[in-house]
């Protein structure tokens, strides 16, 4: 297993720092498989600066342009193309992987669910976090009786001091409830991302994900940013390809 640059400090906090005005902070490339770029292990294995560009910019054609082993805190919005989790499979742990998707929304959408047992009435209040109108506004219901026909189920009150009514029940009926309301924190207000974005000049005819579309990878968003980075990775993994492919006789 090789590395494109591998530096160690016992003394520092640091392993390296590099800082930029205009580019990457850290750029690795390597083109062999399960080998690094770029390698660092410490307080702060890979600490990197950009006022113009990446702090750190990863990029790979045959595995994980980053992979991390613990718990990743990101402190700013998170783009992605989708997402999900993955785990070893409950009933077969051994063998398989369980694979689900990200719920997604247009909006920063936060989604609170239960389930109330009404009273003698056929209601019930429902009490929320003493946070909750602080940090979420328009408010969506849903009600669904469980074991029961609940025709005339309906929102009496609706979110007020922290909680709402449920009504138009039965005695000890059980209601699932599920409640969503939209971010309005400080942090929320301030970073609202439009639904619909257009690309900038610079990135008109390039795709986020080109084979998607049947586009070859040079349209990549990635080479419309960093065309001589991108060149020079595609040709160090051609020749990585042709050192790898047996010699004839």
């Amino acid at each position: 297993m090789t590395s494109g640059i591998k530096i160690t400090c016992d003394e520092m906090r640091y392993i390296a720092l590099f800082e930029s005005i205009s580019g990457a902070g850290v750029a690795g490339f390597n083109s062999s498989s399960y080998s690094y770029g770029f390698l660092g292990t410490n307080d702060s294995g890979v600490y990197g600066i950009s006022t113009g560009g990446y702090g750190v910019y990863g990029a790979s054609d045959s595995s994980y342009s980053g992979f991390f082993s613990g718990t990743v805190r990101v402190q700013g919005y998170l783009t992605k193309s989708g997402g999900g989790f993955q785990i070893d499979h409950p009933l077969d742990p051994e063998n398989k992987y369980l694979n689900h998707s990200f719920v997604e929304s247009p909006d920063m959408k936060n989604i609170y669910d239960g389930v109330a047992t009404l009273d003698a009435k056929g209601e019930r209040w429902v009490e929320l976090p003493e946070w909750f109108e602080a940090l979420n506004k328009d408010f969506r219901y849903q009600l669904t009786p469980i074991g029961t026909p609940g025709p005339n189920l309906y929102i009496a009150q609706k979110i007020s001091d922290n909680r709402f009514k449920i009504a138009g029940g039965s005695a000890g009926m059980e209601v699932s409830w599920q409640v969503t309301g939209i971010r309005q924190d400080p942090w929320a207000e301030a970073n609202v991302k439009p639904v619909e974005e257009d690309k900038a000049v610079d990135e008109l005819g390039f795709y986020l994900a080109p084979e998607s579309y049947g586009q070859p990878e040079e349209k990549g968003i990635a080479w419309a940013r960093h065309p001589e980075m991108m060149q020079r990775m595609k040709e160090e993994n051609e020749i990585s390809v042709e050192s790898e492919e047996p010699s004839e006789g």
